[in-house]
Formats: C-alpha cells, sequence, structure tokens
C-alpha cells in the first residue's frame, strides 16, 4: 500500500519544519513547500538521511497558478496542513499599513484558499482525507496593535469553520489548531522587520513560551486521531499565556 502524502505549507522554518519531521516520523511521505528552495532541500536532505520519505517543492501559495500545477503532481494524498502565514507590523489601525494588511490576508487566507481548493477533490478522493488549518489565538481574540494579523488569522479561523460545515458527510476532517505565543526564530524578528530587539521583547520574561515542536506534537496528535475523530479546534498556550493580553512575566 503507497505511503500516505502530508503536504506542508510554510514548511522552511518554524512550526511548518517541525511539524514536517512530526508527520515524517508518524509514517507519511512529508512534502515540503515554501518559497526558499534552499531551506526545503536542506530539510528534504535531512529527513532522507533519518530514512524518512520526504519530497522539497519550491511553492508561492499565493501564486494559483502554480498552486494548481503542484496539485497535478502528487496522488494518495492524505493530510494537508495549511502553515504558511505570517505577521507584519504591529501598529495601531489608525497609521498601519494597507500593504501589510493586504499581504497577510493573501498568505493566511487566499493562500489556505488556494491550496485546499485544489488538493481538496485529491483529499476526498482517498477516502480519508485531513484539512489542516494554522491559525492563531489572535484569530480568536483582538488586541491592539495587531489589527491586520488579527483580521488574517480570523479569516483562516472562518475558512476552517465553514469548509467544515460545507463537506460534512465528506471523508475529509477539517482540523484547526490556534497556537498563542510560540518562540520561534523567524516570526518575531520578521513581524518586526528585522529588529531584533523589538523581537525579543516579545517573550521578555517569559520563562517557557511554546517551541515550535510543542505546536508541530500537537497538529501530528489531532491528524492522528482515528478517522471518525475530528479535532474541530484545538487552541494551545503556554501556561504563562492566559489570553492574547494576559502573560505573566518574569522581570
Amino acid at each position: 500500500m503507497p505511503t500516505p502524502i502530508a503536504i506542508i505549507t510554510g514548511a522552511s522554518s518554524g512550526i511548518g519544519a517541525a511539524t514536517a519531521r512530526r508527520l515524517a516520523a508518524a509514517g507519511y511521505r512529508v512534502v515540503l513547500t515554501a518559497r526558499r528552495k534552499d531551506r526545503i532541500e536542506a530539510l528534504e536532505a535531512e529527513l532522507t538521511a533519518a530514512g524518512h520519505q520526504a519530497t522539497a517543492y519550491p511553492l508561492d501559495v499565493t501564486d494559483r497558478a502554480a498552486v494548481d500545477e503542484f496539485a497535478t503532481v502528487f496522488r494518495n494524498l492524505a493530510v494537508l496542513v495549511n502553515n504558511a502565514g505570517g505577521a507584519l507590523g504591529a501598529d495601531p489601525v489608525a497609521t498601519s499599513d494597507p500593504d501589510d494588511w493586504r499581504q497577510m490576508y493573501e498568505t493566511n487566507v487566499i493562500g489556505t484558499l488556494n491550496l485546499t481548493q485544489a488538493l481538496l477533490p485529491a483529499l476526498t478522493a482517498s477516502g480519508d482525507g485531513t484539512v489542516v488549518v494554522l491559525s492563531s489565538t489572535a484569530g480568536h481574540g483582538t488586541y491592539e496593535n495587531g489589527g491586520g494579523y488579527v483580521a488574517a488569522k480570523h479569516g483562516a479561523h472562518v475558512l476552517a469553520e465553514t469548509l467544515r460545515l460545507e463537506i460534512v458527510g465528506t471523508p475529509v476532517r477539517v482540523i484547526e489548531v490556534a497556537p498563542g505565543m510560540v518562540k520561534t526564530e523567524e516570526f518575531a524578528t520578521t513581524r518586526f522587520r528585522g529588529d531584533t530587539d523589538k523581537a525579543a521583547k516579545v517573550y521578555a520574561g517569559v520563562a517557557e513560551p511554546l517551541s515550535a515542536d510543542d505546536v508541530a506534537e500537537t497538529i501530528t496528535w489531532a491528524v492522528t486521531r482515528p478517522p471518525h475523530v475530528n479535532i474541530d479546534l484545538l487552541v494551545v498556550r503556554p501556561r504563562a499565556q492566559a489570553s492574547n493580553t494576559k502573560v505573566h512575566r518574569e522581570l
């Protein structure tokens, strides 16, 4: 029987790369997609050397023509992990850059829509498919100076919730995982456009924020439940974070 395939978007770093490692260890052939070809090829080599099946495929999830072409390549598809996303800026609504909002929406929402639409037929044909949407606690509660990211992640949440309603009765599950504070090598730095001091302040005094692997383990657990079990929504935060605006810091 062919090894089931799991496609992970945004697999070049952080949660995406960690999820690829976890799903590969769980027995999936992982397809690693991201824009940074060198990163996903290095991960492919790492996983292959460890005895896993992995394929790197450079892809921009906002490029619908490229996504449609990608969808013709792989068969026996079991899992799609819509992880590509990210935040840009931390400005109030009154002064934030509309281009930042547009870019976040394109990646977090339209990118997820593109991959899901293109691959849903194969997931359905598999007889046991799973769509995972990586949203955020930002998709479930607003906070100041994060309006663009909050709006985009609300969009991702609504996409997942609506899709689940629309395809009920088909052999495809829709799982949403909404992480809170996760410390990765790039997320906050990208948000603050390379300002490492601002990025460090996000996690200042927080003894144990979540790691990328914490979230990857959560995704893998949800994906590997028995086929009749759907984890609709799983919110995961570090113990030190009670909400988007309530974090315990030891300063």
